[in-house]
Order: structure tokens, then sequence, then C-alpha cells
């Protein structure tokens, strides 16, 4: 059987070029004839760096997994919930419906049910470049790969033996050094802070401050957005409800989103009465245009595809499959005829950032943290999760392909993050060269 790195490896440099333009095209056609100023600046965003190139290239990663022969791979394994973006950057904190700071997978705009090993074989990828980054030795970045893929192997047995302990999570009682130090600096923020930052008080009450990112609305789009509004609030379930004022409507305003993933977006931020008329208790929430899955391009089954209303209702689903004690304002609703996310802007969201983790002992132990974070998605879901597209237990499942097999299955990924981050810094460079000398349609 052939290696998905033996196959890309052995195309030619001018294949491999005209092949990423081909996928991004493709993928990126209806942004690039909507808005092809905001996909010109994704494009430089992700031509600042290998790591960068990767975080904005997932439909390359899984078009090239598309036909891959993986011996982990069977009925069930191949049939898992997954986060579907899995590179480095996406964990960090939030606070849970029970109210409790956790640290954890914190995207899930590219989940969908596809292969388990999916999700390792991109985050080993990332901590490839990431090593690479940091300028560490071929042999600290292997150690920085089996140390996550150990660490998933064995709560994943965990999670299959003792099923009590799905209730694990990574809080401030059992969590050291920069997980921890995360976790602390996120209690600290409070929602006051977040409200001072966007909106101000007129006549007394809220509203959002307008500037040349937050554009006030009309009174026929406004509309729209409040009836998306109350169809959104059905799609919350019932035990996660609030009462009284909490959904009353005071303000409304649209943004251009900017981020490498969703640039050229615009969303929706809607200020909220909260759980009391106390202007302290004041919530933002978010709406925002769902876009395909990318994990969702390399998998043909019409059944997962066919399941989901949408983008928006695909994400929301997913993410009560993989997260435990969900957020009690996430939803989806449409909007203009297209699906849109629903979730709290909250101030107790931090992301992990990897650019205050440098000694090789500080990186591993982080490292530990995250393979326990992805057996936890991988295995434990929201008590509101009613999905019904993977009916089994997914950590029995994990575990029986992984059970005597784990130095082999810590080897494959390792291989295959050393493998794969040497192609992507391949196709950063391909990509660089085609998009300085204006060789994707349209840009």
């Amino acid at each position: 059987m052939q290696d998905i790195s033996d196959r890309i490896r052995g195309e030619s440099p001018e294949h491999r070029q005209q092949f990423i333009i081909d996928v991004f095209h493709s993928c990126f056609a209806d942004q690039m004839q909507a808005n092809p100023q905001a996909l010109r600046v994704k494009f430089r965003k992700m031509a600042a760096s290998p790591f960068a190139f990767y975080r904005g290239s997932a439909i390359l990663f899984f078009t090239d997994l598309a036909d891959e022969k993986d011996p982990f791979h069977d009925e069930k394994t191949s049939r898992v919930w997954i986060q579907g973006d899995l590179h480095g950057e996406n964990f960090g904190t939030y606070m849970n419906s029970e109210g409790v700071f956790v640290f954890d997978v914190n995207d899930f705009d590219e989940s969908y049910v596809a292969p388990f090993t999916w999700d390792l074989k991109r985050l080993v990828a990332s901590l490839n470049l990431i090593g690479y980054q940091k300028a560490l030795s071929d042999d600290e970045i292997r150690q920085m790969m089996a140390t996550v893929t150990r660490s998933y192997v064995t709560q994943v047995a965990q999670f299959a033996n003792t099923p009590e302990t799905t209730d694990f999570a990574l809080t401030v009682e059992n969590t050291s050094g920069k997980v921890l130090e995360l976790l602390q600096k996120t209690r600290l923020n409070t929602r006051i802070e977040l409200l001072e930052q966007f909106t101000n008080i007129e006549n007394y009450d809220r509203r959002f401050i307008l500037n040349k990112s937050a554009r006030s609305v009309d009174s026929a789009t406004r509309a729209q957005v409040v009836e998306a509004f109350h169809a959104y609030i059905e799609t919350i379930p019932p035990s996660k409800r609030f009462d009284g004022v909490s959904y009353k409507i005071k303000d409304v305003v649209a943004f251009q989103a900017l981020g490498i993933g969703s640039a050229g977006r615009l969303t929706y931020d809607l200020l909220l009465e909260g759980r009391t008329q106390a202007l302290e208790n004041d919530i933002i929430i978010y709406m925002k245009p769902a876009l395909s899955a990318a994990p969702s391009q390399a998998i043909a089954d019409p059944n997962i595809k066919n399941y989901f209303l949408h983008d928006a209702h695909r994400t929301v689903i997913s993410q009560r499959a993989l997260q435990a004690h969900a957020d009690p304002w996430l939803g989806y609703t449409t909007l203009n005829d297209v699906g849109h996310l629903v979730d709290e802007a909250s101030p107790y969201k931090e992301d992990l950032d990897w650019d205050n983790i440098n000694t090789l002992e500080e990186i591993l132990e982080v490292l530990g943290y995250l393979g326990q974070a992805i057996a936890k998605i991988h295995c434990v879901s929201d008590d509101d999760s009613d999905q019904t597209l993977v009916p089994f237990s997914t950590e029995q499942a994990i575990h029986a392909v992984i059970a005597g097999r784990e130095e082999e299955f810590v080897e494959a990924m390792v291989r295959f993050g050393e493998n794969y981050g040497a192609i992507v810094r391949d196709d950063h460079r391909l990509f660089v060269d085609a998009f300085r000398n204006h060789r994707f349609p349209a840009l």
C-alpha cells in the first residue's frame, strides 16, 4: 500500500501546485466571485508561514486524505464525530453550562462524522509545523507528537474501562503549568469588561458602539435578524432555556468577519437583556453564516450529508455530540436562506497561545492535556445531544482498534505528522509562488 506522503512526493512540483490551485478554486469559487478582496486578505494571511497556510487549508488536507487506507479504520471508527480542523491553536478555555471553567477543544465549525484518526493526524502535522517554527530538533518534534498521541490513547482506555470517568474535564482542579495559568487568567475576565469594549450606555441602557467594524443595520435587515433570532430560540434544548427577560433584544449591529477561516462573511451581533435588567448582566451573541465542513469534501456518504438541515445545524449537532455541558446559548437559525450559527460572545473563551510555551518541558506538559481533551471530545457528549448518526459507544470502538497496538498507533501518528509536515512546508512555498504570480483565477 502506498503511503499518502509517498504519493504526494511522487508528483512533480508543477503538478502539485496545479492541484493546490484547483482545490482552492473549487472550494473558494463562491467567495472569489462574491468578495475577492476578502479572499486576497485570507490568502495573504496564509502566506505568512507554513502554519498559517495549514490553518487556512483544511480542504487541501482532507482532499489528500480522501482515499487513504488506514489499518485503524473499521466500520465504526470510520464513523465518529470529529472536530474536523484540530490544529494546535484550536484549544482553549470556556465556561461550561455548569458554570465550570474548562480547558478543551474550542472550535467546532468544521465538525463532521469521519474517521477518528483524522483529528489526530491533523493535530500532529500542526505540531510538526509548530516545532519547526520554534526551531526544535527532529527528535524533540517526534517527542511532541508521540506525547499527545500516548495521552490520547491512555485517556480513551480510561473512558472505555471506567464508564464513570465520563464526567472528566480539565479544570483548575486537575491541571498545572501553562494550562492552569490560562484557566486562572480566564477566571479574571468579566462580562462587564467585554460589554465596555463593545457597548456604551445611552439614556440608561446599553447600545453597541458603532465604528468601521460594527455598523448599524436598516429597519428591514433588523426585522429579518429579529425573526431569525426568534427561530433560533426554538433550537435551544428546553433544559437549557432561560426564563424571564433573557432573550429581549436591545440592539443589533453588522460585522465583516476578518479571520483566516471567515474572511469576508457578514455576521450580526445582538445585545440581549440577559438574566436580569441589571446592565452588568447584558449578553452579546453572534449570528454568523456557517460554511461547509472541510471533512465533508472527503466523505461521500449521503446519509451523513442529508442528516443536516444546513451547515449551522450540522455545527450545533456536532458540538453537542463533541462537547460535554455545551453552552446554553448555542443554537442555529436561517437568515436569507443561509444557515447561521448562534452563540454567546463569551468573555470566558481564551485561546491557547503557543508564543508563551517555549521550553520542551512546558510543551510536553501542555500536549499531555491536549491528548486528554481530544479523547474527551471523541468519547463524551452533552446530555442534550440527541444525534443518531453515531449510535454506538465511540470509546469502546476506538479502544478496540488500538488496544494491544498502542505503540504501533503512536508510531503511525508520529510518522504521519513528520511526513505531512514536510509536505505542508513544500505546499506553502508552492502556494505563495502561485499567489504572487496571479495563478488563482479571479484573484
